[in-house]
């Protein structure tokens, strides 16, 4: 049997994926008990214990979801998506990571990766270029979304033997804890946290030497008229405040900027508040006051981010 990608989140022993239930073999643990994790019908599988839960329902909300699907399929943040795409082809292409890993396996960590807009993109860089996607979120209606999308694309790990490709990318959904990754040590090659938690320790950990980090934040100036319009002290982006804690363990390899000029209908601003912060941190009135103006005339802001390409330093 190959040595599995993935880790029991109760007991760290070995555990290996099936199409209907994960088991751990229980090596690690000190009765040998081997836990089972069952694979949803839609097809993720949930490796959140509920130790690791700071709620009953952690992560994003099914309204908070519904509303980033509606507006990144209307091609607002295309541009950071595209970027994203093209920095990981253009790492994995030369990438001496791959080919000094323990697996014959191209594995990316996608941190915090929502109903997967990102991902899906990333799933269609070419045959050859990743083999597995590992699709990590504390949201479980999240994940619900991105295996349902993935299943009907035919991409979910349990069809990989129903595609005639040679080598096609397969997604794994997985409602787990970014702080504590079910994952084998040094098994992925790069990981992404876009808009996500950023944990140097944990992502050094899974990372192979040499592995990639690619980190998407928002750039100062971001939506810029929007927060104008929503509070009254407005905190400009520190976009960069954290690669310090990263230092130890990554090198910065690169920094790039992309923008896109947005004119929104009012459902589309709605929508865009809903999926930010901006939703509980700013006053009702104020929100309500944006929306009935842009009711009347199509608001403009524009969206500005920082993407952030980091390499694992080989001690780490």
């Amino acid at each position: 049997m190959p040595v599995s990608l993935f880790i029991c989140p109760l007991c760290q022993s070995p555990m290996q994926p099936a199409a209907d239930t994960w088991r751990c073999d229980g090596s690690l643990h000190p009765k040998n008990t081997s836990h089972p994790f069952d694979v949803a019908r839609q097809g993720y599988v949930n490796l959140l214990p509920v130790q690791q839960k700071k709620s009953k329902a952690p992560g994003d909300s099914q309204e908070s979801i519904n509303a980033r699907k509606r507006f990144l399929n209307h091609g607002h943040y295309g541009p950071l998506q595209n970027l994203i795409s093209q920095k990981m082809a253009a790492l994995l292409s030369k990438s001496e990571a791959i080919e000094e890993q323990d697996t014959q396996s191209v594995n990316w960590l996608d941190i915090g990766c929502g109903e997967g807009y990102y991902m899906q993109a990333m799933a269609q860089l070419g045959s050859g270029i990743i083999d597995n996607l590992l699709a990590a979120d504390i949201s479980k209606p999240a994940l619900v979304e991105l295996a349902k999308v993935s299943k009907a694309a035919g991409r979910l790990w349990y069809q990989r033997n129903n595609t005639n490709a040679a080598k096609t990318t397969v997604i794994y959904p997985l409602v787990t804890s970014a702080a504590h990754l079910p994952l084998r040590s040094h098994s992925v090659t790069g990981i992404s946290s876009i808009f996500s938690p950023i944990l140097p320790e944990a992502f050094a950990e899974v990372l192979a030497d040499d592995g990639y980090l690619i980190i998407a934040k928002p750039d100062a100036g971001h939506l810029a008229t929007m927060r104008d319009a929503l509070f009254d002290d407005v905190r400009e982006h520190d976009s960069d405040k954290f690669l310090h804690e990263l230092a130890p363990y990554f090198t910065l390899m690169g920094t790039d900027h992309v923008s896109t000029e947005m004119t929104l209908s009012a459902d589309d601003l709605a929508d865009l508040m809903t999926m930010t912060p901006y939703a509980y941190r700013a006053r009702s009135e104020k929100r309500q006051a944006l929306l009935e103006l842009s009711k009347h005339a199509p608001f403009n802001t524009e969206a500005k981010f920082v993407v952030y390409i980091l390499q694992k330093k080989a001690s780490s």
